[in-house]
């Protein structure tokens, strides 16, 4: 049992290491889009990289689910903004970090949480942040469902559209164009 409970652990801190890469370079590229200064930019590299880190304080509770979490479960891991802000604080993290990570989760309607925050009472790193983490959790396997590939994930995230600032997910559609295209000439070298 505790040979499970290391490998669910270390699965749980893979994945959110690897989601934070993810997230944290979308993040960057889409600020440089949004031609926010390069401080800025790192700054929402970093917000990022972290954003999830409450989630660890909850991988026992909810970790290696294989269905979708019940209610109480949904309750708990949306404390996960909290928690990390938590842990960051008074360890030299900008406020902009802080800020950025606490509201990573507010939608652009005002559906989100913690705070039901609406439109531009969402700090621009929160905004940012939610369209760069959405694609990135839909784009990675879950362990309920496939990843979806990355046209699909834009086509559900344009099914979902009021969640996201209009000029945010412009810009981050620009990156995510740039960074197929780029592919596309990497491939065609290739061959």
């Amino acid at each position: 049992m505790a040979e499970k409970n290391i490998r669910m652990i270390d699965y749980d801190l893979m994945s959110v290491i690897n989601h934070g890469i993810t997230v944290s370079s979308l993040a960057y590229q889409v600020g440089e889009e949004m031609q926010l200064p390069k401080d800025q930019c790192y700054e929402l590299a970093v917000a990022g990289v972290l954003h999830d880190i409450g989630k660890l304080r909850l991988s026992g509770y909810v970790s290696g689910k294989e269905s979708p979490l019940v209610v109480e479960e949904i309750k708990y891991v949306r404390r996960h903004p909290q928690l990390g802000c938590e842990a960051l604080h008074n360890r030299g993290y900008s406020s902009f970090v802080l800020e950025t990570i606490y509201y990573h989760h507010e939608n652009y309607d005002g559906s989100g949480y913690p705070q039901n925050l609406q439109g531009e009472e969402i700090p621009l790193g929160s905004r940012i942040l939610r369209v760069c983490d959405t694609y990135a959790a839909l784009t990675e396997k879950r362990p309920y469902r496939e990843a979806f590939d990355p046209e699909t994930a834009v086509r559900l995230m344009i099914d979902e559209i009021k969640n996201f600032d209009m000029q945010v997910f412009l810009a981050f559609m620009k990156v995510v164009h740039k960074g197929d295209q780029e592919k596309e000439r990497r491939t065609e070298k290739c061959s």
